[in-house]
Order: C-alpha cells, then sequence, then structure tokens
C-alpha cells in the first residue's frame, strides 16, 4: 500500500483535538439528555489469534480507525490481524434510569464486545450502528473490550471504495472502531425507535417500544399536542412550511411517553415523477426540479473515513452550496447521522448510495462499458448466496437507519455493476422498504430491469440525451483533475479524467463543459447532473476541494453564473 507523502498536511480541525473528540450527541433524530461518550484514548494493540490478550501495548484516539493519523496509530493492519481494544471507565452518579445501553456508530468488520469479562454481544457488518445493553453486567469500575476484524477481500460483507491494493479510484482501507462510541441510560420502558412519514401537510409517527404517549410538534406560532396509541399518531398542519434546499424548515418536536422523553424533528416535503410537454421530471414539492450536484465520497486526509471533527461536514455543505449546488451524492458509504443532520438543516439534498460488495472487474466493469458493451441481464452476475444476502440485509439496515432523514431524495442501489445482481428484485425490495423516494437500481452502464429513473455516467464522451421511458439522470460526470501545489496525497500519481495545468484552465474546462453539455440538456429531459466530485481523494485529484480542504478550487463567482443559468432552464421548487 502506498503510503501519505505529505503527513503535514491536514485539516485545520485535526491540529488541536479535543480531550475528547466527536463528543457531539451522535443520533440527532432520536436525542435524550442522557449522554456518556466513550471516544478518546483507548488502550490498544493487534494479535494473530483471537484470544484477548493480556497486555495492551498502544493508545488509541477513538472514533477515528488505526490506519489515520489521527488515530495515532497511523499504519497498516493485515487482514490476519485481530484488533483489541480496551477502555475503563465509570459512569456518573445517578446515570442508571433503569437500563443503560452501550452504542457503536460504526466497527469495520466483525466485533465482539466483552463488559467486565463477559461477552455481551457481536456485530457483523462495517457501515451501520448497533447497540447492546449492559445493564446486568455494571459495575462501579468497568472494563470494556472490543474485539474487530476485518475480511475485506472476501468480498461477502459491504466494503465501499476500500482496497488493500490503494492507487487510482481506490482508496486506503480502514479497520475497527471508526464512529462514536457511547452509552445512554433509558428508563425499563423507553421509545426503541420513531418512523416518520410526511407529505405536504401532516406527519404520521410509528413509535417503537412503547404504545401510548403524547407528541408535542413546535410550530412558529404555537405547540401542537397529539396523545398517540399503540404506537400510531397522525398530526394535520396548516399554513404548512415546506422543505426545499433554499428553505431547509424542520419542525422540531418531543416524545414522552410515561418516564420516557426523547427530541426529534421532520420536515414537509413531497417527491414525485410528473409529465411536462412529453417529458417526464422529477418533482420536489409538486414542481419540476433539477438536481445540481456534487459526487461526496467522504474520505478525510489525516481521518480517512473519519473527519477530524462533525464541523467538517458543514464546511463542506456550505463550500457546495457557495457555488450553487442543491445536491450531494454520498457515494458508496454512509456517514454519521450528524452528516445528515446537516444536510437536513443546510438545505443539501443528498442521493444516497448503497455500499457495494462483490468483486470489481476493470474488464467487465469499466474498459467494456466504457467502449459501450453494457450488461443488460444481471440476473446470473455475482451468484454467491452469501454475498447477495449480505448485500439486501445491509441495504435494508440501512434504509431503517437513514430514512427519516428529509435531506434523502433518492436511494442508488448498484454502481457500474460492481456486486449487482437480479437489480429488480433489489428494486422491489426497496421499494418495500421506502416508496417515498425516487431509486435507482443501477447507476451507470450496466442497466438492469426495474428503476424509477434512467441514469447514465459519462466522461470520455460527449454527453447526449437519449430517450427514455424514465426521468434521465447523469449520475457521474466531469472529473476535470488539478491538483493544487502542496495540497497533494501523492505527488507521483494524479488521477482524473482530463487533467490541467493551472486552476484557470481547470475553471475554464468546467463552465465550459456545463455550458456545451448541461444546460442544453435539460430542455431534452436531464433532471440531475452529478460531477465528480467534491473533494480530492487521495490519488484523485479531480474535486473542486483539495485533499486537505484547504484550496476551494473554483470561486463562488466564478461559477454561480453557471448555476443561475441551470435554474434559469427548469425553475426548481423553492429557488
Amino acid at each position: 500500500m502506498k503510503k501519505q507523502n505529505f503527513a503535514d498536511l491536514y485539516t485545520e480541525e485535526g491540529e488541536n483535538l479535543p480531550e475528547i473528540p466527536w463528543n457531539e450527541y451522535p443520533r440527532p433524530q432520536l436525542k435524550r439528555d442522557s449522554f456518556f461518550c466513550l471516544n478518546g484514548e483507548w488502550e490498544f494493540c493487534t494479535a494473530k489469534n483471537s484470544v484477548i490478550p493480556g497486555y495492551f501495548g498502544e493508545k488509541i484516539t477513538v472514533p477515528f480507525p488505526p490506519q489515520s493519523l489521527l488515530s495515532g496509530i497511523h499504519r497498516d493492519i493485515p487482514e490476519s490481524e485481530y484488533l483489541f481494544y480496551r477502555k475503563k471507565f465509570r459512569l456518573p452518579e445517578n446515570f442508571n434510569r433503569g437500563r443503560v445501553i452501550l452504542h457503536f456508530g460504526a466497527v469495520d468488520q466483525y466485533a465482539s464486545v466483552w463488559l467486565n469479562g463477559k461477552i455481551i454481544g457481536e456485530h457483523e457488518g462495517g457501515y451501520e450502528h448497533f447497540s447492546f445493553d449492559i445493564t446486568s453486567v455494571l459495575k462501579e469500575e468497568n472494563v470494556l473490550i472490543v474485539k474487530a476484524k476485518d475480511e475485506m477481500s472476501s468480498l461477502i460483507l459491504p466494503y465501499g471504495k476500500q482496497s488493500v491494493q490503494r492507487g487510482g479510484m481506490w482508496y486506503t482501507p480502514v479497520s475497527g472502531i471508526w464512529q462514536t462510541v457511547w452509552i445512554e441510560s433509558v428508563p425499563e420502558e423507553y421509545i426503541t425507535a420513531v418512523d416518520i412519514k410526511t407529505g405536504k401537510d401532516f406527519a404520521e409517527f410509528s413509535i417503537e417500544g412503547v404504545s401510548e404517549g403524547t407528541i408535542f410538534v413546535k410550530t412558529s406560532k404555537k405547540t401542537i399536542q397529539a396523545d398517540f396509541s399503540e404506537g400510531k399518531a397522525r398530526i394535520e398542519l396548516k399554513n404548512p412550511k415546506i422543505w426545499s434546499p433554499k428553505h431547509p424548515y424542520l419542525y422540531e418536536c418531543e416524545i414522552a411517553a410515561g418516564e420516557d422523553r426523547i427530541e426529534t424533528y421532520f420536515a414537509l416535503r413531497t417527491l414525485s415523477i410528473e409529465e411536462f410537454d412529453g417529458i417526464k421530471r422529477l418533482c420536489l414539492n409538486g414542481k419540476p426540479f433539477f438536481f445540481h450536484g456534487l459526487l461526496d465520497q467522504g474520505y478525510w486526509s489525516d481521518g480517512i473515513l473519519t473527519p477530524a471533527s462533525p464541523s467538517c461536514y458543514e464546511k463542506d455543505i456550505l463550500a457546495a452550496k457557495s457555488l450553487g449546488f442543491n445536491t450531494l451524492r454520498k457515494h458508496i458509504k454512509i456517514e454519521p447521522e450528524q452528516f445528515y443532520y446537516d444536510c437536513d438543516r443546510l438545505g443539501m439534498i443528498v442521493f444516497q448510495d448503497m455500499v457495494n460488495n462483490g468483486d470489481y472487474s476493470f474488464f467487465r466493469d469499466t474498459a467494456l462499458p466504457t467502449v459501450g458493451f453494457r450488461c443488460r441481464n444481471d440476473k446470473n452476475l455475482h451468484r454467491n448466496p452469501k454475498m447477495r444476502k449480505a448485500f439486501l440485509d445491509s441495504m435494508e439496515k440501512t434504509v431503517a437507519q437513514l430514512k427519516n432523514h428529509p435531506s434523502i431524495c433518492y436511494w442508488t442501489i448498484f454502481n457500474e455493476g460492481w456486486g449487482q445482481f437480479k437489480s429488480t428484485k433489489a428494486y422491489r425490495l426497496m421499494k418495500e422498504l421506502d416508496d417515498s423516494r425516487f431509486i435507482g437500481s443501477t447507476s451507470g452502464w450496466f442497466k438492469g430491469g426495474e428503476s424509477d429513473v434512467e441514469s447514465e455516467h459519462c466522461y470520455f464522451k460527449p454527453f447526449k440525451v437519449r430517450k427514455s421511458k424514465n426521468p434521465l439522470v447523469l449520475t457521474e460526470f466531469g472529473g476535470y483533475a488539478f491538483a493544487p501545489e502542496g495540497h497533494r496525497f501523492n505527488v507521483g500519481e494524479e488521477y482524473g479524467y482530463k487533467k490541467f495545468k493551472s486552476r484557470g484552465e481547470l475553471v475554464s474546462g468546467i463552465c465550459a463543459l456545463y455550458e456545451r453539455e448541461i444546460i442544453p440538456a435539460i430542455k431534452n429531459g436531464l433532471c440531475a447532473a452529478i460531477y465528480t466530485q467534491l473533494s480530492d481523494v487521495e490519488d484523485e485529484t479531480n474535486g473542486i476541494l483539495s485533499f486537505d480542504r484547504k484550496v476551494l478550487k473554483i470561486k463562488p463567482e466564478e461559477f454561480l453564473p453557471v448555476s443561475e443559468k441551470i435554474y434559469e432552464e427548469i425553475k426548481p421548487a423553492g429557488q
């Protein structure tokens, strides 16, 4: 694996980390006033066997993966090795309200957890959150041990853009804990989950764990109160405030049930496909909307999958909005919920990808499609039953974890054939999980069966609108590369689809691309365009932000006129 070339170039947030990094409440849509953060310094070691060692010879900063600079470890972890973490802690007095729950944001890929010498649970999957009830094993002084194992090369569990042989469009892999570890206390009976479905003037609540209680919804003029029974309630809202990128209004609310009380929020917005002048359009709040976006890989110079601070998400979102973008395609990664909350409150639409598993072939998945040979029947692709089950299980967990976020308007199931199989079956399952959003069953050139949209990728030839029975979306294009001096990951390698020697040439090239190919295509049916990409990622230098996030390669005054022309072509909702 290639090493980083500039160990001194990292985000400003990473230069002075607090004693407890990521000390913000990690679950904004089900928030209690009970929060004990376990991030910070842990004991750490790796071993060849799975037996818990007696000696932990290193220190690691959680929640940063050990391959990252911010973890304090900053080295490769071979797949043959087990990762062991140990943390001693004492809970505050009167913390226990009845039950105590231990939460993990994400651990890559397999995790086993012990508390005070007793195993309390196991989990597999590197991107989803999980939790354990630890009430019965708590003591005054506690010792928590986590064992993790990363078997990415088996290709069974979703792994995204990670690769042991990083380079080009493949990135440094991570292992072990990479999101917040925290504890909360709840009453004996408590709210375990809240599902909120909304329309243009109503919100329907499905509350799990309790059957009766009261919902309080705050509006600009008053607080609406509604009792619920059997965990169900519907609230009608007069003079509703609609969510859009320009007006991202969130309704804050509280749910009280017995001794439990949580804070959450929702937004009112609708998504639909409607026909205008013989062309099918993606609509937000009943009006044709153009999704003007950037591909967002979610990789960072100093934390790899984990930014130095939650505030890094806000900075990325505001940088994109400063150029007129309204959409981020979160590419083959699931972020901590802070990212989606920031998109909800700041008004940034999200196209959310599932995380792929299965094998990738350059010849089959890139070379042949680029020259026009594209798979149309995916029934027999990636036939491993364990792989297929792992993908669908992960898809179901992803939707359950993220579906309350109003900013998410679109689900991508498969990307460019990686791990793709029976896309119609996957599409129908996704519809059962969530029929309120647009679903792209395949993104790119590997067309499958049923889908809400016709998705194209275009890098090496001019983009032209094709006739389609579904709304047309360009979910990847561009990829123009320029590496600012002193802000590169790898001075020996540079990856992009068209390279420029100066910032001025890059700006001219990108603006010309939109003027020449994207803006004219809108009147002919193009509904979305996702430019590659938000930031440089290791060898890739095709971001609008540099790898260390210190350079915005395009100034707002240079690109906003392009965004304004896009919005003149099709008046988006809320614009």
